[in-house]
């Protein structure tokens, strides 16, 4: 079994005015995810965000909030990564998603950036594009000239529900992850919606 992951990054904007829009998805899965953990997020300078040391599965897992705004996530993932000797392959990255419907959450492991900065400055610090991803959906404006407006703003109130309860099924594979074990992870969010289990 691999690595299991170590670091998880929620990527999001700092500040009151960002606390609410959608491209804030990865800030509130990680923030659930430290509530459930018993962790508390706290300033780190050296780590540019807000970090949460939280125990699951033996292990210690990092959760990052970094507060350099979306276009310089890279910055926080790499020095708190550095610091901790922590491989790109053992690092999730939280964020939402224009390609997914709000509601869907996918894993998966490297590849493009598509136009999201969050990810192509994360790529560009760890010299890698091979982390971990979970993608939330939360819609595409169907016009590439609205996406800025788009992910800068709450989502509607269906919407919203819906991304909360992709966040409430993505929160149990978090486990999994935690021990390297990536395959039943990926079939524990990807067959979510197909009905109980025989």
């Amino acid at each position: 079994m691999d690595n299991g992951i170590r670091l998880i990054v929620g990527l999001g904007n700092p500040g009151k005015e960002y606390e609410d829009t959608r491209h804030n998805a990865g800030f509130w899965l990680v923030e659930r995810l430290a509530g459930e953990l018993h962790g508390a997020f706290r300033a780190e300078a050296k780590f540019h965000g807000l970090a949460a040391k939280v125990s699951l599965e033996r292990r210690d897992l990092w959760l990052l909030k970094p507060q350099t705004y979306m276009n310089a996530s890279g910055r926080a993932v790499a020095a708190l990564a550095g610091f901790y000797k922590i491989a790109a392959a053992e690092i999730l990255v939280v964020h939402d998603e224009l390609d997914l419907p709000p509601g869907a959450a996918k894993l998966k492991k490297g590849g493009g950036h598509a136009g999201h900065n969050g990810l192509r400055d994360i790529a560009a610090a760890l010299k890698t594009p091979d982390f971990w991803r979970l993608r939330l959906g939360i819609g595409h404006p169907g016009d590439r000239a609205k996406v800025v407006d788009f992910v800068l703003h709450p989502p509607r109130k269906e919407e919203a529900e819906a991304i909360g309860e992709a966040i409430d099924q993505s929160l149990p594979v978090i486990r999994p992850l935690a021990r390297g074990d990536f395959a039943a992870a990926m079939h524990q969010l990807h067959t979510k919606d197909k009905g109980p289990a025989k």
